[in-house]
């Protein structure tokens, strides 16, 4: 369907068009995130607020996140839409142990040669060039060559980090029509974030309680094998270039403490955790 497609009503004559990009984001817990003192069956609603005295060593928590962006190339000024720049945090210090890592990144370009026949091209390395922006970011520079009109461009990236109180904000609007846009976290609910996300018509936001298991090796946390959570999803459909300005979704850490996993209200799209 992808290859006939090009764009809808609105965004017909775009000189590119992102297919779809998305943003998982999942919390790792080894078994030494909490200094225990007390022993327990299970982290649930009955059990909460005792759960929430013990300390929180942030050391054993790794976010990951998994990016995943498509793109077609319309017409032949669209070419300049197959690079992207992906931004993530970095020291001075390359070695640090609080830097993000990056990983995985893959990039491949689909194009359909005369005959019809799908030709699938992987970009190499020597492709990406890396800028310092700041003491703290820096900037991959991925440069996707000899694309052609047709052509849709893949790429997928991962970024671990230890920075458990720090969310990667998610941009939905671009310069070119999208036609998915989409956000999913889990996070523990012993990390209570101010989430923020667009009111917009086209991005629907929901909340649900979740569940998230983790490692035990210690005789005093046997039992303990998950707690709760707060799954956010931040979906945006045929999203245009020039509709009014869509803020990106962004979050800011609260001080860790316990309440129990909140609900979306019916009819809101506007998330805020107190």
């Amino acid at each position: 369907m992808e290859w006939d497609f090009v764009g809808w009503k609105e965004a017909v004559g775009a000189d590119a068009i992102i297919l779809c990009k998305t943003m998982k984001v999942t919390y790792e817990l080894s078994d030494q995130v909490f200094n225990f003192n007390q022993s327990s069956s299970d982290i649930s609603a009955a059990n909460l607020t005792d759960f929430g005295k013990n300390d929180i060593d942030k050391s054993n928590i790794i976010v990951r996140y998994e990016v995943r962006l498509r793109t077609k190339i319309l017409n032949p000024r669209g070419a300049q839409h197959a690079p992207i720049d992906i931004t993530y945090y970095n020291t001075d210090d390359d070695k640090s142990d609080n830097n993000d890592a990056l990983t995985d990144l893959k990039i491949k370009v689909f194009t359909k040669n005369v005959k019809g026949k799908v030709v699938k091209r992987n970009i190499e390395t020597k492709s990406f060039v890396r800028e310092r922006v700041d003491d703290n970011y820096v900037v991959l520079h991925v440069v996707v060559p000899n694309v052609e009109v047709g052509s849709i461009i893949e790429y997928q990236y991962n970024i671990s980090s230890i920075r458990s109180t720090f969310l990667y904000d998610w941009v939905f609007q671009d310069c070119i029509p999208t036609v998915l846009s989409k956000c999913d976290i889990e996070i523990p609910s012993f990390l209570q974030f101010n989430m923020n996300t667009p009111i917009h018509k086209r991005i629907k936001s929901s909340v649900e309680a979740g569940r998230l298991a983790y490692d035990i090796n210690r005789p005093d946390l046997k039992k303990g094998k998950s707690c709760p959570t707060n799954h956010y999803v931040i979906e945006g459909n045929y999203i245009l270039p020039d509709d009014p300005e869509i803020a990106n979704f962004s979050s800011r850490i609260n001080m860790p403490h316990v309440t129990l996993p909140v609900y979306m209200p019916k009819g809101f799209t506007h998330l805020k955790i107190l």
